[in-house]
Order: C-alpha cells, then sequence, then structure tokens
C-alpha cells in the first residue's frame, strides 16, 4: 500500500482537485484508493455528496478514541465510483488542537489507523487543511512521499517555504528524510507572473519539482460541480491529461525509492 499525503499551508493551490484527481485515474487503472479527509471544511468530502454534518462517524472518532480495524472500516464511506471509500471529515476535527495537541502520541494515530487496512487498498490519499497542527503533522507522518501542490505565482512560493520549514522540523535528526515532490497547480501560459513563479520553482527545487505543470482548465472546476472526477468527467481535458502525467512521474519515484 503507498501512501500519499497532499500538502500545504497556503490555502487554494489545488489540494482537494489533486487529490481527487489521482484517486480518480487510478481507480480507472484498477486501484483500490482510500480518500483520508483531514480538513475541517470537508471539501474532499463533500465532493462526493457525502454531508458531514449527517455522520455519526469520521476521522475525528479515530483521534477521541482508540480505533480497531473495525471500527476503521465502520467509519468508511462508498462512493460513486467502486475503488474508491473515503474516511471523511467532520468540523468536529477544528477541535482537535485545542482538545488533544497536547496529549502525547497523538502524531502517529492516523498513521496506526491506516495501517490497519493495508490489505484493503492500493494507494491512500491524504487530503490536508492548510494549517499546521495535530492534522496535518498527522498526515505528513503517515506518508510514503508528500506532494505539494503550488500555485504558479510568486505569494503562493512564500508558501511553500514555510512547507519545507515545517518538514524540517517535523524531521528534526531522523535519519530518514521526508520524500516530497512540488507540484505546480494553476498555470497560465498567457500571464507573465505564471511563467516566472514556474521558472523560480525550477531554479530553487530542481530536484525535488515535477517537470510538468497542471494548467489552469475550467474542466477541473465543472467536474467539481458535477461531483465527478475530472477524468471521467473530462477524460481527455488539459487537467486530466496533466494528472495522468503526474501520476506516472510519482509512481517512478516508488521504483526508485
Amino acid at each position: 500500500m503507498i501512501v500519499w499525503t497532499v500538502a500545504n499551508q497556503k490555502g487554494g493551490v489545488g489540494k482537494t482537485t489533486t487529490t481527487i484527481s489521482l484517486a480518480g485515474i487510478l481507480a480507472e487503472q484498477g486501484h483500490r484508493v482510500l480518500l483520508v479527509d483531514t480538513d475541517p471544511h470537508a471539501s474532499l468530502s463533500y465532493y462526493f455528496g457525502i454531508e458531514s454534518e449527517d455522520l455519526d462517524l469520521s476521522v475525528y472518532e479515530l483521534f477521541s478514541q482508540v480505533s480497531s480495524r473495525e471500527q476503521i472500516l465502520q467509519t468508511l464511506c462508498p462512493t460513486q465510483y467502486p475503488n474508491i471509500d473515503i474516511l471523511p471529515a467532520t468540523m468536529g476535527l477544528a477541535t482537535l488542537d485545542r482538545s488533544m495537541g497536547a496529549k502525547g502520541g497523538m502524531g502517529l494515530v492516523l498513521k496506526k489507523a491506516v495501517q490497519k487496512v493495508v490489505d484493503c487498498y492500493d494507494y491512500v490519499l491524504i487530503d490536508c487543511p492548510p494549517v499546521l497542527g495535530v492534522l496535518m503533522v498527522n498526515a505528513l507522518a503517515a506518508a510514503d512521499r508528500i506532494i505539494i501542490p503550488v500555485q504558479t505565482e510568486f505569494l503562493a512560493l512564500k508558501g511553500l517555504d514555510r512547507m519545507i520549514k515545517t518538514m524540517e522540523i517535523m524531521q528534526g535528526e531522523q535519519i530518514e528524510k521526508f520524500q516530497f515532490t512540488i507540484v505546480p497547480t494553476m498555470f497560465d501560459k498567457r500571464t507573465t507572473a505564471s511563467i516566472l513563479a514556474f521558472k523560480k520553482l525550477q531554479e530553487v527545487y530542481s530536484n525535488k519539482i515535477w517537470p510538468g505543470v497542471v494548467p489552469v482548465d475550467t474542466n477541473l472546476r465543472n467536474a467539481s460541480s458535477a461531483q465527478r472526477v475530472p477524468s471521467d468527467y473530462a477524460p481527455n481535458s488539459r487537467g486530466t491529461l496533466a494528472y495522468k502525467s503526474l501520476l506516472n512521474f510519482l509512481n517512478k519515484q516508488i521504483v526508485k525509492k
């Protein structure tokens, strides 16, 4: 089972879109995919028509109690895509830092939970909130690789700097360092700002960046409105083709690891 965490401390850079797009392509290829929504806003859950307010169980319960394999399986919500399940989020997650942030042993809750269903899925994709706290720490600790979407504009580059520093602090003196890939998103070849930001990313993070870009594509937004994964809604769109290229790149990194 491969675990990818999609994270950035800046909002609006395409984290949820990246998570959903990769999941859709993986599912079409026949892989069993588990999505984990750790954002209290529950955008990933809502994308698949799951109303978080109506749920009895969510990711919150993984932190508030010791969960068995059976409880985790009961928390899963199916989606309209047979190969995609989701551990949904609720607003209760927003209280975790206040209620449990100082409690010992909270950094590996998600990793331990995912390991209990290791035989059920080929890939796990974790969508993160844009806030450093218990949830992001757990998501980073659970990951085999961290995918960092970065909008190709200069303010987003500052958010990337904070994300890199966060990972460095978390790693401390650990021998095994976080493996991460930077993904340029919302690239608009018509604008000088996008082109310059992409070049800057290539210069500063040459050995950590995916060489492609996810372009601005209205099909990604329209797929969201239709509550369909982009590869199903618009299989030949620029956005879908870009994410297929990204997936091929990420899978090659697994072989190299």
